[in-house]
């Protein structure tokens, strides 16, 4: 009998443990992300395992696995950067509607750099828009925007910050990047406005920058020099109120909800900021979406809230520059 009740329990806790390993899911295990890096893995393929996300060392471009909560600030602090992909060729040509202007287009030197010009072909006087590239460049994509916008009624100057360079590989971009000197970005982006004024009579003026563009179209309007209005795209933000009390125009700000590079709480102290200084601003933040969601060489592009943010963006401009 003794022996009988020692089989049954040994089988009944056999069971007890079979089901219970059936029930937990198997671990993935994820290869470190340097040793990923060191087997040659593309840096915007590195997997990382499930709470953690990749970001880049600004530094020497190797990867590294972070807390999706501490991204934006050591972005901010000059750590790291974001990986995103590239893929040649694409442009957002496809899902914007063109303007009522036939165009035309030049390239422009100018500080020591090589500028995208478009504008409408017929003559007539027209408000002037500043284009700041991403990280990558000055690259079909923004010459494409360029065009579009110019379609619209404006003289459109897409600057070079970069020299002439455009990368296509996040380290590519990081290295560019590295050598980036923010003055000297604000005081391109002053040569290219002063040509516009020089050579075309432009009375009303906006910047319009997307990630790092962003971020110096931001730059400039707090560096002193005056404009009609600025668009940001998901670049990074200042909220102290000394900083922006520089600003006496319009800001609109497009934003995506799911950005671990600028979080949502980041952009409502922005917009907060602006609200207690008296700036008039439209803050639009996109549900769902994440970092660069309107580049369309990326993994993170969402078409219907491009095209969406762009009409906000015409209208913005229409009001503000266009309108007597």
């Amino acid at each position: 009998m003794k022996v009988i009740f020692t089989v049954f329990a040994s089988l009944l806790i056999l069971s007890i443990v079979q089901l219970a390993a059936a029930q937990v899911a198997p671990v993935a295990l994820v290869m470190p992300p340097l040793k990923q890096f060191k087997a040659n893995v593309p840096i915007d393929k590195i997997v990382c395992s499930a709470d953690l996300q990749l970001v880049m060392k600004k530094t020497d471009g190797k990867p590294a696995c972070v807390k999706p909560n501490s991204v934006a600030k050591l972005i901010e602090r000059g750590w790291a950067v974001h990986v995103l992909e590239y893929a040649k060729g694409k442009t957002n040509s496809e899902i914007f509607e063109q303007g009522k202007y036939q165009i035309t287009t030049d390239t422009i030197i100018y500080n020591d750099s090589t500028g995208f010009l478009a504008r409408p072909a017929e003559a007539g006087k027209f408000p002037g828009v500043i284009l700041i590239h991403e990280w990558w460049g000055l690259n079909d994509n923004i010459k494409d925007m360029a065009r579009n916008l110019a379609s619209h009624g404006y003289t459109v100057f897409a600057a070079d910050l970069y020299a002439g360079q455009v990368a296509t590989t996040p380290d590519g971009a990081r290295q560019l990047l590295q050598t980036f000197d923010t003055q000297k970005g604000i005081s391109n982006i002053h040569a290219a406005a002063e040509f516009l004024k020089t050579n075309y009579g432009i009375e009303k003026l906006a910047t319009i920058g997307w990630c790092f563009g962003g971020t110096q179209s931001l730059n400039y309007a707090l560096s002193g020099n005056e404009l009609d209005a600025t668009v940001i795209y998901y670049g990074q933000l200042v909220t102290d109120k000394d900083q922006l009390s520089l600003i006496h125009w319009p800001v609109l700000g497009i934003f995506g909800e799911k950005d671990p590079n600028i979080p949502v709480e980041s952009v409502n102290e922005f917009e907060s900021a602006l609200n207690d200084l008296g700036i008039e601003n439209e803050i639009h933040i996109y549900p769902g979406v994440s970092h660069a969601f309107a580049n369309p060489s990326g993994e993170n592009y969402a078409p219907e809230e491009t095209k969406d943010a762009w009409q906000y963006t015409i209208s913005f401009l229409e009001k503000h520059l266009q309108n007597k």
